[in-house]
């Protein structure tokens, strides 16, 4: 079995001998008990699998959490010499600092003060940095570039970008070995309704095989013995065009498809709790549209976007982020997903880059089908950045439509790449910034280097 099937079982909870110590932050003490149950013949083979996950999933957890209370503060003190141990707290249980238990004592995640930063203006002007990325639009003639791009494709209809984007990774040299043999693959574009004219236009090395443009999650696969420490890169370009739908006042049959509603585990599961939330917030709709919008409008109105440990040592994100109401792109798109599923709405995953002309950063969308409108778009993160932004116009363009900013490389969650991996992925559900492994393990993303930049982004007629 491909290693990263296994993750299918992953909602199967964990006995709670496990559970109490991977909660208390004993993992080694969780990893022993899971090969005492594994050893056992009598074990039931999907919680076999279930627990081969969760001793991966122990191993990583501190990756993300390595920051003590003393070096917490001093990060931020670096910054912001008299912030005080008591707005650090109240900051801790607002949530907008992110911590769990590691051998019994708190520690935080690596990338607070970046989420700080991001989230929340005040503390990033009282810290002296700039907020970079997709909701800090660039003025052109008064006005951001999101919404100047959502009324040109009210006034037109469509709009098309002309996008050349390079990206590489290169393992760090900590972790390179001369004579090592690696399996790397990188993102590229996929053939989709929004994507034409899709080229590889550079590989290097050139010995890198491009999957077929329909592959559910399109990568460049290159297999190399190292002699010398590298790079590994590729640059392609596409024409990705944005076709407006006005449905301020459609109305929606009432009789839809039933295709791409169903489940698929670990992380859309209809649980209890997520099938009671869609029918309280769809009570009294019968339009699939008004219940889609529905589910967007809860999102984007009551959600904190955070930035996310590793995916791969996440449980349940949907119903995680409908309990805890926070998340990053990925994580409301899998709930606003699940809920239309749960609604008997069609919906599938996709993913790839924002590529604006001067940014490039991983993102998640989804595409939702509503007849007779056919395939439609969400991006509840980008609705969420409108909200902080007090931009309802912007808010409601991103349920039913799309910027042409975008690079798609990813049309399904949770899927092999064409060339499969042979250990786990450093994210078993998306790729957007590529993987790498060796003849003995894949490498995690503390292991090697990835960048990406935009070399070109022109609207075309």
């Amino acid at each position: 079995m491909d290693q990263n099937e296994q993750f299918r079982y992953l909602h199967i909870g964990l006995p709670d001998d496990i559970a109490r110590r991977k909660a208390w932050g004993d993992f080694d003490g969780a990893a022993r008990l899971i090969d005492r149950r594994i050893a056992q013949n009598s074990l039931p083979e999907e919680l076999r699998r279930r627990l081969t996950v969760e001793r991966e999933i122990l191993r990583r957890i501190p990756e993300d959490y390595p920051l003590t209370r003393e070096e917490a503060l001093a990060a931020v003190r670096a910054h912001i010499p008299d912030f005080s141990e008591a707005e650090f707290d109240e900051r801790v249980d607002g949530g907008g600092i992110g911590w769990r238990y590691i051998g019994g004592e708190m520690r935080f995640f690596n990338r607070f003060f970046a989420n700080l930063c991001k989230t929340d203006p005040a503390f990033a002007a009282r810290a002296g940095v700039p907020v970079h990325g997709a909701e800090s639009v660039t003025k052109e003639d008064g006005e951001g570039r999101l919404d100047r791009v959502a009324r040109i494709l009210r006034e037109r209809g469509r709009l098309s970008n002309r996008i050349r984007i390079r990206a590489g990774v290169r393992v760090k040299e900590e972790s390179f070995t001369p004579g090592m043999s690696v399996r790397v693959h990188l993102p590229i574009p996929a053939a989709c309704e929004q994507q034409s004219e899709i080229r590889i236009e550079r590989l290097s090395p050139e010995s890198g095989r491009a999957a077929p443009e329909d592959a559910a999650q399109r990568t460049v696969c290159w297999e190399e013995t190292l002699t010398k420490n590298r790079a590994f890169t590729v640059e392609y370009s596409y024409v990705h065009t944005a076709v407006y739908r006005d449905l301020s006042s459609a109305k929606a049959d009432l009789v839809q498809p039933a295709f791409d509603t169903g489940e698929m585990p670990p992380h859309v599961v209809f649980t209890p709790y997520l099938r009671m939330l869609a029918e309280r917030l769809t009570q009294g709709a019968e339009d699939p549209l008004e219940k889609a919008r529905r589910f967007y409008d809860w999102i984007t109105c009551n959600m904190q976007y955070t930035f996310m440990p590793a995916y791969f040592t996440l449980e349940n994100i949907a119903e995680s982020c409908a309990r805890n109401f926070r998340g990053d792109c990925g994580v409301f798109a899998l709930l606003f997903l699940t809920l239309c599923r749960c609604a008997g709405i069609p919906a599938r995953w996709q993913s790839g880059l924002t590529a604006e002309p001067d940014f490039c950063g991983a993102h998640d969308w989804v595409r939702f089908y509503v007849a007779p409108f056919g395939w439609l778009f969400a991006d509840p993160s980008y609705g969420i950045a409108a909200v902080r932004a007090h931009n309802e116009r912007r808010r409601r363009f991103y349920f039913g439509n799309l910027d042409a900013y975008r690079m798609v490389a990813n049309n399904e969650f949770q899927a092999p790449f064409t060339i499969a991996k042979r250990f786990w992925r450093a994210d078993p559900y998306d790729n957007q910034l590529g993987e790498i492994e060796t003849a003995q393990r894949g490498l995690g993303f503390g292991e090697y280097d990835r960048f990406k930049e935009i070399l070109a982004c022109e609207e075309c007629l």
